[in-house]
Parts: C-alpha cells; sequence; structure tokens
C-alpha cells in the first residue's frame, strides 16, 4: 500500500513523506501528492520509507521538483537509505536538487545560505 503524508513546519517548510514502494502502480497518487504542495516555497520529499523506485516514481520525482521551481520554490530530497542515495546519484537526479540523508539535514539545508541557490549539494549520505 502506498500513502502520503504531510508535515508543515510554520514560516520554514513543508515535508512530503511518501511510503511504499513508488512504482507504475503508485506513481499517480505520487503525482497528484506533488502537485497539491507544488506551490510550497521551501518542500522537503522525505523518501526515507520508499523501499523502492521505478523509472515512472523518478520521472515523476523530476516532474514534481520542476512544478515547484517553476513556482519559485526550493526543493531538496531526504533519501534515508543508502541504496536510494546511490539510485539518485547514478541517475544524476542528485545534480538537478540537493539530496541528503535525513529530513533534518534536508532542514538545516534549507535555512542555511545554501538554500538562496537551489541545486546539488555534498550531503549525500
Amino acid at each position: 500500500m502506498f500513502t502520503i503524508q504531510y508535515e508543515t513546519v510554520p514560516d520554514r517548510y513543508t515535508v512530503c513523506r511518501p511510503a511504499g514502494e513508488l512504482d507504475a502502480f503508485s506513481v499517480h497518487q505520487f503525482r497528484q501528492g506533488l502537485a497539491d504542495v507544488a506551490s510550497s516555497r521551501r518542500l522537503v520529499i522525505d523518501l526515507s520509507a520508499v523501499p523502492f523506485v521505478d523509472s515512472a516514481g523518478l520521472g515523476a520525482l523530476i516532474g514534481g521538483i520542476r512544478r515547484v521551481r517553476e513556482v519559485g520554490g526550493t526543493v531538496v530530497v531526504a533519501c534515508g537509505r543508502a541504496t536510494l542515495a546511490s539510485l539518485l546519484h547514478t541517475t544524476g537526479i542528485d545534480r538537478i536538487v540537493t539530496v541528503t540523508g535525513t529530513v533534518a539535514e534536508a532542514a538545516a539545508w534549507l535555512e542555511s545560505a545554501g538554500a538562496a541557490r537551489q541545486g546539488p549539494s555534498p550531503a549525500v549520505a
């Protein structure tokens, strides 16, 4: 079962927390979930409860990142798993978005001077 939870830290950032396999069967729900928070000025996508991502899921992730950026927002992906961090590196996604190991690291990056520029950071777990 695939679910998405949201948490808003007032005046700081929003966290989108998908849980479950992110594949062709769940990608529509993930896209809709990202669309629901696309107007966030600062968004953390927490993938720590996602054990598997296929190409459809990666495409939805990239699309969600693009939507947030189109309205002037900043996105950080917290992957939480070394295998997922490796996938994001192998596919080059870590070159288009900052990837951290935890939500706490993502929040710290958003609040740092580094958030003034959107792009990758070396803080991959």
